[in-house]
């Protein structure tokens, strides 16, 4: 029983070097690392199991963490005015208003494009007032951009009227009188009829 523990016990070693065995004066068989002359037999070994440590250099860099994702948004429309809408205003006023979903991150801002153009400078206000907008039909848009004005967000383009009465119009509705010539847009000083002379005309003799 003792041969045979120091037999597994031998085999299990992971070293390379050579053993040898052979059975002693009474009997017993013994295991050496030393050769013996005569009688000793070499003894065949399995291949060790055992793996060198791995090299510190060798080894595969951490991973590196994962990038954050960009702040997303699930939606961003424009509620004023709604698509295609007709808008009357002699001034060409108008207040386009936006939302999105969720609420602006920190370090974005709206920016509203008309006809493909930004308006004004981006800003955390969904609102965006506009004044004197010609008549016709114009493009809107709103853009979300980060702190170094890439676009982050943006929807689509979409068409709304502007009804603006004319100059013609205004001078139909209300007819141009002589102190409104210069003061009255409608009413240029150019289109001032001239005033006709009291001074009669006296024949040249």
């Amino acid at each position: 029983m003792r041969n045979l523990l120091l037999c597994l016990l031998l085999l299990s070693l992971p070293t390379v070097a050579q053993v040898y065995t052979y059975i002693d004066a009474e009997g017993n068989r013994v295991f050496t690392d030393k050769p013996r002359q005569g009688d000793a037999e070499a003894v065949q070994l399995a291949p060790g199991n055992s793996m060198p440590a791995p090299d510190a250099m060798s080894q595969p860099a951490a991973a590196e963490p994962a990038v954050k994702p960009a702040q997303a948004y699930q939606m961003l429309r424009i509620l004023i005015p709604q698509p295609d809408a007709t808008v009357r205003s002699n001034a060409g006023s108008l207040i386009v208003t936006a939302t999105s979903e969720p609420a602006l991150h920190a370090g974005h801002s709206y920016r509203l494009l008309l006809d493909g153009e930004a308006v004004g400078e981006p800003g955390r206000s969904p609102v965006f007032p506009l004044e004197n907008i010609d008549r016709g039909t114009h493009k809107l848009a709103v853009e979300i951009v980060d702190a170094n004005g890439l676009i982050v967000e943006r929807t689509p383009a979409q068409p709304f009227h502007m009804l603006r009465t004319s100059l013609a119009q205004k001078r139909r509705v209300n007819p141009c009188k002589k102190d409104d010539y210069g003061v009255r847009p409608e009413c240029p000083l150019k289109d001032k009829p001239k005033e006709k002379s009291n001074i009669p005309l006296v024949p040249f003799i």
